[in-house]
């Protein structure tokens, strides 16, 4: 009978030492919660209650604020609780101030007229120069083709910078006027080229038109043609020296010599066979034998017609 009543005794202190160990948990719905902690994850805990059941898992965010403190006590739960306690502001962390620092800002140009603008920059002064040292070599060109004295057109272009080259532009090319003398004792087909020496009276030599005698065969015989003053060409050939192409000349033209001097040698023309755009293909007098030779126009450096020896 004693046993049974020690074992009764037991019992009822072990009961009542539960139910003085037993949390009470206050909830956000304003209940509490009172028992033990049997089981606890990120997902929630599982209390047993005071009559020996168990409840289901109860998450984090159904208890109050108080509750999660109370449960932060506990050094395995705390680090699944501290993420839902809330922080006062007087307990938060001040955020560091923002420094606003001052930055160095380029400094805006002040308003003002387009060549104000050239004159006070180096890129733009040197724009300048660019236009004023074409415009002067733009002189140079001009008095070139218009066949103006170089030193005055650029000159003017340097004082009356592009003013002044469209000037001498507009103006018709300059040509020396040949004086009369010369257009009657020069041959009609030769004329002054620009920048080239005139030929003199030594060199051309005139004979004189007989009655009866065919003016060209005159006028072509005692002819000297230089390079510099003439370009020598199909076209120059076929104009010239026409006679020379046919097999039968005339009485005219077989009293005449054609002489051609090149870089290497000098030869005496009989006949000319054919002409081609950078050539011409001529028969040659080599005594009493003729030879075909072929004369570049690049290589003639005189062409002379001179009458034949009686």
């Amino acid at each position: 009978m004693q046993k049974i009543f020690r074992t009764i005794l037991g019992l009822w202190l072990c009961g009542l030492l539960i139910a003085a160990r037993a949390d009470t948990i206050p909830l956000a719905d304003g209940t509490s919660l009172t028992g033990d902690i049997i089981s606890f994850n990120d997902a929630g805990v599982i209390f047993r209650m005071s009559d020996n059941k168990y409840s289901d898992r109860i998450a984090w965010t159904k208890f109050s604020q108080d509750g999660l403190k109370q449960l932060a006590n506990n050094p395995k739960i705390s680090p699944l609780v501290e993420p839902f306690i809330e922080i006062p502001l007087s307990e938060r962390p001040q955020k560091p101030e923002v420094q606003i620092k001052p930055v160095e800002r380029l400094e805006v140009p002040p308003k003002q007229s387009f060549f104000g603008a050239l004159f006070s920059s180096s890129v733009g002064i040197f724009a300048l120069l660019l236009i004023y040292g074409a415009n002067i070599y733009a002189g140079y060109e001009i008095a070139v083709v218009r066949a103006r004295p170089k030193g005055l057109v650029m000159g003017v272009a340097a004082v009356l910078p592009i003013i002044g080259p469209i000037i001498f532009l507009s103006m018709p090319m300059q040509v020396e006027a040949v004086p009369a003398e010369d257009l009657v004792e020069a041959d009609p087909a030769s004329f002054a080229v620009p920048g080239q020496p005139a030929p003199t009276q030594e060199e051309i030599q005139i004979t004189a038109v007989t009655p009866g005698s065919r003016p060209g065969a005159g006028q072509a015989a005692g002819q000297v043609f230089k390079r510099g003053q003439f370009t020598f060409n199909r076209r120059f050939i076929e104009s010239k020296f026409a006679g020379y192409l046919s097999e039968v000349r005339s009485p005219a033209d077989a009293n005449t010599t054609l002489l051609v001097k090149t870089t290497s040698s000098q030869s005496v023309i009989e006949r000319i066979v054919s002409i081609g755009t950078s050539e011409m293909q001529v028969e040659v007098a080599l005594g009493e034998v003729r030879q075909a030779v072929t004369i570049l126009f690049a290589d003639i450096q005189e062409i002379q017609i001179k009458p034949k020896a009686e």
